[in-house]
């Protein structure tokens, strides 16, 4: 689990093809690593990776082949720089919002501008998650949480502020990039407790229905 508060930014060092899927190895700056041993979780770009040797000055991770038909592993090259978090730990203060290192697909920033000392993108998502994106909601982009400043069919808003821009790789983001996008975790469990029919797994969790949530209160009731 991680929180989508970006601890450091990383370099890669290598991407090398074995037998099939890819192996990274992330030097990882400032990152402490003093705390991590093989088999911890690190989140790359959003992307929850296993370090299975840590050399020292990074890691090296093994990138499965459904990691890579849902993300941008495939193109990175050696000297890009990535998003680095550690998986959180119990006493880790909550500064973002729930982030599993799950991507659930690929956007594309279509515009960057500048607002004072901010930055501001026109990121499009997929038709197939869009729906989970709400204006004022949450949403992961390359493993760093944000707001969704507004939702417009499938594309949403961001704003930048200086501290966040400084601290990842979103400032060098320019119109064609792709981006790993990972919907909130609520939206995506809401949906399927409204749409699953089945009687028995209904009863099981308390008869969660369209009605209920609006007798609960969250939805709009006319």
């Amino acid at each position: 689990m991680f929180t989508g508060i970006i601890e450091a930014v990383g370099v890669v060092a290598a991407a090398e093809e074995v037998q099939g899927d890819l192996r990274l190895y992330i030097r990882t700056g400032d990152l402490d690593l003093s705390d991590v041993k093989l088999g911890d979780s690190i989140a790359v770009n959003g992307v929850c990776l296993t370090a299975v040797a840590l050399p020292g000055d990074g890691f090296w991770a093994d990138v499965s082949r459904e990691t890579l038909v849902h993300t941008r592993f495939p193109s990175v090259v050696p000297g890009e720089r990535v998003n680095l978090e550690k998986a959180m730990q119990p006493t880790t203060r909550f500064g973002g919002h729930i982030v599993t290192g799950h991507v659930d697909g690929l956007g594309e920033v279509i515009s960057v501008e500048t607002d004072a000392r901010s930055i501001r993108y026109k990121i499009s998502a997929p038709k197939g998650i869009a729906r989970y994106i709400a204006a004022k909601g949450s949403i992961t982009v390359d493993g760093v949480s944000l707001t969704a400043n507004a939702v417009d069919g499938h594309v949403f808003d961001l704003n930048i502020v200086p501290h966040t821009a400084q601290e990842t790789i979103i400032a060098s983001y320019q119109s064609g990039r792709k981006v790993h996008l990972e919907v909130d975790i609520i939206a995506r469990y809401m949906e399927r407790l409204i749409n699953y029919t089945d009687d028995n797994i209904t009863e099981a969790v308390g008869g969660v229905s369209m009605a209920t949530l609006a007798s609960a209160g969250f939805l709009n009731r006319r």
